[in-house]
């Protein structure tokens, strides 16, 4: 039986949590396939997988995002198997998302899912981040409450832990190194708060920060707000007509994780825990495959490491 490593997803409803894993699974093979790895889904996974996908690809040239699938007032458990090609997986990853009413309504399951996780992934819709100097921010992304999720759930915290900021709807800010470097800058003063928690006594020393953009369809750019009923509605406009779906830097968030566990494998300070014990119990080819898709990872153009390089396999 393959060992267990469970990610959390935390972001309120419509901000691109599930379109952050389809377009990690669809460009993730091209990174991982140079390496003789394989990422398979569950029959579930794959089916919310392709659902999602068939939305993203029948775009139509102007539309509003919205976000989220039919049927998704339930917790979703997205499974992953991760192996060597045409053998038996040696790691599930687990990907916990749930329905963004769950911050308010059944907070407890959010703190259990942290607490049992290795790594979060904090979904950030960038257009709220950055237009109309952050104005729907607090409304769509709500940094307050998933700083307090944070400051309940790392409380007297032991295991090491990997959080990962995940602006997505970016492509507008990307565009050059000054854009990228903005979108980096407001996350840091929006998310100071939690940020510090992070940097504080009791947490410098066992949580990595890490802030990697995802473009999630990478052939639209923010066009305008609309205002209605004092509630924002995002609208995005295609590059072109016939621009297709491709995902851009989607396989940064799993190759951060990767470098992490790598970390957690060799480093020798952490003591026996359980999630410690599923690293190490991982086959050598597994590592030395990650080892090499890790080379991968960026850090520049509003990709950055915030705190712990220490924490990661990332190459000086």
């Amino acid at each position: 039986m393959s060992k267990e490593l469970k990610i959390t997803m935390l972001g309120a409803r419509g901000v691109g949590k599930t379109s952050i894993l389809t377009a990690l699974y669809e460009q993730f093979a091209s990174t991982i396939g140079k390496v003789g790895l394989q990422l398979t889904p569950d029959d579930e996974s794959i089916n919310l997988l392709q659902a999602r996908l068939e939305q993203l690809r029948a775009l139509v040239d102007d539309f509003e995002a919205t976000g989220g699938l039919e049927g998704d007032e339930n917790p979703q458990a997205f499974k992953f198997d991760l192996g060597k090609k045409a053998a038996k997986p040696s790691l599930k990853l687990i990907f916990q998302d749930f329905p963004g009413g769950y911050l308010n309504q059944n907070p407890q399951f959010i703190k259990q899912a942290m607490t049992d996780c290795i790594a979060v992934i904090i979904a950030i819709d960038a257009p709220a981040l950055m237009e109309e100097r952050s104005r729907w921010n607090e409304m769509i992304n709500k940094p307050k409450q998933i700083t307090s999720f944070f400051q309940q759930t790392y409380v007297d915290l032991i295991e090491p832990r990997l959080v990962i900021f995940v602006p997505v709807r970016c492509e507008k800010y990307l565009q050059n190194e000054t854009d990228a470097h903005k979108l980096l800058h407001k996350i840091k003063d929006q998310y100071k708060e939690l940020l510090d928690l992070f940097s504080s006594e009791n947490l410098r020393s066992k949580v990595a920060c890490v802030v990697t953009p995802v473009q999630t369809v990478g052939t639209v750019v923010f066009s305008r707000i609309e205002e209605r009923d004092q509630k924002p509605h995002f609208i995005f406009r295609k590059t072109s007509h016939d621009a297709e779906y491709k995902p851009i830097d989607s396989d940064q968030p799993l190759l951060y994780i990767l470098s992490f566990i790598l970390k957690l494998r060799y480093d020798k300070i952490w003591p026996f825990v359980k999630v410690i014990q599923n690293v190490l119990n991982l086959d050598n080819f597994l590592f030395e495959a990650a080892s090499k898709a890790v080379k991968e990872c960026k850090s520049t153009n509003g990709f950055a490491i915030l705190q712990g390089r220490d924490k990661l396999e990332i190459s000086k």
